[in-house]
């Protein structure tokens, strides 16, 4: 199978380029990305003299390159997208450019190409809040409260355009938070680990109360190349762990690991329109066979060690003040 993966060089998409070339020895891996601020090449540099795997550079919402490029692909994985809340609430424009009009074009590109399988990778933001003890379902309504999350509700809504007025199926995952290697220092796990490594105090947004379903990006690599080849085309498919908690329990399990306490914490005005809880029901890609081989505890011990020996990757990106100046995040 050759498979096309837009935004390959942000975090979730690296990680699933390497879950694929690792489990899957007759796939071939195109790799197209922007390259913006979060897109880094350096992620994939064990993979990069792989003869399945080949790098271009390109935007989805340049039509004539993809026509280029899209050719000969069995499936495409669309990865690309300005995902950081923070930055939609002060450029929301950039946000609808890329994940709206962008997903437009490139839908509109493999659909003309005839590519056979297309699969969207959306957020669990696009429902909005949910109090508990309930989980969002697939079927029920989008409540969408920031820019980036309407970005992405939209596109989820013109991909199910895309199949009932074209009849042209794309697949669609709501994937809950990620965290992991190669994740872009300024979302809240790697803010927080990196600040820690360098004796820094970490940034907590309003009380902490805020509740999120944290999945590490190994597993939801292995859920999303299950959906693009086991499911129902056209289906959407909620995607998650299962290891909810608010941003303050996370704090403290970060914190622990370090050995140090709240006297690191620097509580910080809450976010406008910051949603309380996020919660999906993750039963129907369960029934695919999918479920997380890591626990949490596991994951987060494996990721603050790749961190402490990974500065060569990370350090970089802080020096730029990437994450110094817009990383107060808590998604």
């Amino acid at each position: 199978m050759r498979i096309f993966v837009t935004g390959g060089a942000g975090f979730i998409g690296s990680n699933f380029i390497r879950h694929v070339l690792a489990t899957e020895p007759d796939a071939r891996v195109t790799n197209y990305d922007k390259l913006t601020y979060a897109g880094n090449l350096a992620s994939l540099r064990d993979v990069a003299d792989d003869p399945r795997y080949a790098f271009v550079r390109g935007d989805i919402g340049d039509a004539a390159l993809l026509s280029d490029v899209l050719p000969g692909h069995d499936a495409v994985v669309n990865f690309a997208a300005e995902s950081h809340v923070d930055r939609s609430i002060t450029a929301s424009g950039d946000f609808l450019v890329a994940n709206v009009v962008g997903a437009n074009t490139l839908f509109n590109a493999a659909m003309r190409l005839e590519i056979g399988r297309f699969l969207h990778i959306s957020t669990d933001e696009a429902y909005g809040s949910v109090p508990e003890p309930g989980s969002f379902a697939e079927g029920d309504k989008l409540e969408p409260n920031s820019p980036y999350s309407v970005s992405k509700a939209s596109a989820d809504l013109l991909a199910r355009a895309y199949g009932v007025t074209f009849g042209y199926p794309i697949t669609v995952t709501r994937t809950a938070n990620n965290f992991g290697p190669y994740h872009f220092p300024e979302k809240v796990v790697p803010l927080f680990v990196t600040n820690l490594i360098d004796g820094l105090k970490v940034p907590l947004y309003g009380t902490g109360a805020n509740v999120r379903d944290w999945t590490y990006v190994v597993d939801n690599a292995a859920a999303q190349w299950l959906v693009l080849t086991e499911g129902e085309p056209g289906e959407l498919y909620n995607v998650g762990a299962g290891n909810e908690m608010s941003n303050a329990e996370l704090t403290a399990r970060i914190l622990d690991r370090f050995g140090l306490g709240e006297e690191m914490v620097e509580l910080v005005a809450d976010r406008p329109g910051h949603d309380l809880r996020y919660s999906v029901d993750t039963a129907r890609v369960r029934r695919l066979g999918w479920k997380p081989e890591h626990s949490f505890d596991e994951a987060l011990d494996d990721t603050i060690a790749w961190y402490r020996a990974s500065e060569w990757w990370w350090r970089p990106l802080k020096e730029r003040g990437a994450s110094a100046r817009q990383g107060l995040v808590n998604r």
